[in-house]
């Protein structure tokens, strides 16, 4: 029996951040699309992120910003301190005014996120369970052909990666495997039914080594992470939940200085089924030359961009790839104006490419920038040099703190063209 096949316009591979933030960005243009998710269901990993200014403005490009801004409260400060002594070292207001417009952080749970931004979708938008095997490209009209776990075929006019960091369509198009950055991270998600009584502070507590950071979500919930350079000695704590647990509160409470009600709430969390993960990047090098779109295919997110999370940016610059990439598309896809003399199969092939062109031209310095910057402020936050930890605590500190704040002071524009 031969396999099941269907043709598609556009097909984008992940329901993450990205794939359903080029999905809907596509539907608001009116633009059909069709993303596979390998999972039987959306997945939430990671609990949760800190949404900077850029990402709200993202959010509402894509008309679900104010929803999610009812559904969290906004940070007012990053107070950074020195576990080791309890100084804190730098307090800085989250809510003074960028270039742009005043700034605006909130830690947003991933479940809630994506649950907006799916139920924006058209009913079938979606198709879950599936997983891609292969992918060709057809010689003469340059469909990608996908084949599926399940036997099935899809012919796709436009391919989007959205799948990870360990993308099959980044390989495909031949861009570099990301790196280890020789350091990792658990994360947990600590849950007060009445009440956590936390102020709206962004916490951070720098080390020797490690790094570790606490925000509340809303009036009940409080997001945390750790992320340390692993030793010999490290080797069996993501064995289960709980060890993790234990080695991450022992890093805290060796530094003496860890608030008490912080290490209450790592003590009461959960965790995710991923208790440490590797934190690996692209090179910006590699990105700076890298394949980001090829023919009628190209990569967003963390398939495009994978980056350490000293910035808090990964999934903020992953809607901002949604947003660009459904405008150029979008823009591209729709029939063009009566008498242009455009609207030919081969007009419109050569429109999807120049578009896709235009998008990794916008978003590939923006990648190169957020990778190099998230990586050099990681190596001087985690550092266990004496020298670096001093100028860190003393100097840097202030520095680093502002660079976020900039960062995050980047709107990538709307949906409508320029």
């Amino acid at each position: 029996m031969p396999p099941m096949e269907a043709a598609e316009d556009v097909v984008i591979v992940g329901a993450g951040l990205a794939g359903l933030a080029v999905a809907l960005g596509l539907h608001r243009k009116g633009v059909r699309s069709l993303v596979l998710e390998s999972s039987p269901s959306l997945r939430a990993s990671g609990f949760a992120f800190t949404t900077w200014t850029n990402a709200f403005r993202a959010l509402d490009a894509l008309g679900v910003g104010d929803k999610i801004r009812r559904q969290h409260q906004q940070a007012q400060a990053l107070r950074v301190m020195a576990s080791s002594t309890g100084e804190i070292v730098q307090e800085v207001d989250l809510t003074q005014q960028g270039k742009r417009g005043p700034n605006e952080i909130r830690c947003v749970r991933r479940d809630l996120l994506l649950q907006a931004l799916e139920e924006e979708l058209p009913r079938g938008a979606i198709r879950y369970s599936s997983r891609i095997v292969s992918i060709e490209e057809e010689d003469g009209n340059g469909d990608k052909v996908l084949q599926l776990t399940d036997g099935s075929v899809i012919r796709a006019k436009v391919l989007v990666g959205c799948d990870g960091v360990n993308s099959v369509v980044a390989k495909w198009l031949g861009l570099a495997t990301p790196s280890y950055s020789g350091r990792s991270a658990a994360r947990g998600f600590a849950r007060y039914p009445d009440g956590h009584g936390f102020e709206p502070k962004f916490l951070q507590f720098v080390g020797h080594g490690f790094r570790s950071g606490m925000l509340p979500c809303n009036d009940t919930d409080i997001y945390w992470f750790f992320t340390w350079t692993p030793s010999e000695n490290d080797k069996g704590v993501d064995e289960s939940a709980a060890k993790m647990k234990q080695f991450v509160l022992a890093k805290l409470r060796g530094s003496n200085k860890v608030p008490a009600e912080a290490l209450a709430a790592i003590d009461r969390s959960e965790m995710s089924d991923v208790l440490a993960a590797p934190l690996r990047f692209r090179s910006p090098l590699s990105l700076a030359t890298a394949s980001i779109a090829r023919g009628s295919a190209c990569v967003a997110g963390d398939a495009l961009h994978p980056m350490t999370p000293d910035l808090g940016q990964g999934g903020c610059s992953a809607l901002e790839d949604g947003v660009v990439l459904a405008r150029c598309l979008g823009d591209a896809l729709l029939p063009p104006p009566a008498g242009s003399g455009s609207g030919s199969g081969r007009g419109k092939e050569d429109r999807v490419q120049a578009a896709l062109r235009e998008y990794a031209w916008i978003r590939r310095w923006r990648s190169v920038e957020l990778v190099a910057t998230s990586y050099t402020v990681g190596f001087v936050q985690q550092s266990d040099s004496a020298v670096v930890s001093f100028l860190r605590d003393r100097l840097l500190s202030g520095v680093l703190a502002r660079r976020l704040l900039k960062m995050a002071d980047y709107d990538c524009g709307t949906l409508e063209s320029y």
